[in-house]
């Protein structure tokens, strides 16, 4: 199987990666931690975006700092075209780049191995792991979106019941695709052990754009609280 593995030209810190393998192939940015823990964790994005995203770069330098092996990836419909929404026929494509995206990192790992996404890329983990309890370890959720901004009723929460694996969501108090009050009813409905993380002031993208934003080292110490 081919394997590209080159320093990455917009981090010092990360690899760019790409594994062919069989469709859907994955690809983009392994980062290598400093002080190994032998976990790992796969991060995705959301509908509008791709693995460069400045909360998912955040995100993985912290954990990569943290001792976990990090790769952050494009999901397959942000492979197929650079722009655009995903389309919903197509989301089982999806989660099969995010399992083929875990099974690369069981190769890499001797630990764990964790599954984490922003929005769109979350809620296609939860569906994964809620069809595949056994994946991962534990899950990473930032920003589910628990339905459509100004559509309360139109909530993504089918297949909660389940839903085992135990998962961390973190969600703005600004976020237009689920308010706290809401988040906390919708969660009730998982069977396995879960925590919302509550930030206040944070919209759906959760990062700000101050450089000394540190949403993702309180992430990071949040995660190991949770998953220990």
């Amino acid at each position: 199987m081919a394997l590209a593995l080159k320093p990455s030209l917009t981090m010092n810190s990360a690899q760019e990666f790409f594994d062919p393998g069989v469709d859907p192939p994955v690809r983009g940015f392994l980062h290598q931690p400093p002080q190994p823990d032998g976990n790992a964790l796969v991060l995705t994005h959301g509908a509008g975006a791709d693995s460069r995203s400045r909360l998912l770069t955040a995100l993985a330098e912290a954990f990569a700092n943290a001792g976990l092996l990090v790769l952050r990836c494009d999901l397959p419909f942000r492979q197929s075209r650079p722009t655009g929404p995903p389309f919903p026929a197509l989301a089982g494509r999806d989660r099969e780049g995010l399992r083929r995206a875990v099974e690369i990192l069981r190769q890499k790992a001797s630990g764990r191995i964790f599954l984490g996404g922003h929005s769109y890329g979350g809620r296609q983990g939860t569906i994964l792991a809620s069809e595949q309890p056994d994946l991962v370890a534990g899950l990473l959720l930032l920003s589910y979106p628990l339905h459509p901004p100004r559509k309360p009723t139109e909530l993504r929460t089918a297949h909660f019941p389940q839903l085992k694996t135990p998962a961390l969501f973190v969600h703005g108090a600004r976020d237009p695709f689920g308010s706290h009050e809401e988040m906390r009813a919708a969660l009730a409905l998982l069977p396995g052990r879960h925590l919302l993380m509550e930030v206040e002031g944070a919209g759906h993208e959760l990062l700000g754009k101050k450089k000394e934003d540190d949403l993702p080292a309180r992430i990071v110490r949040a995660f190991r609280e949770f998953f220990g």
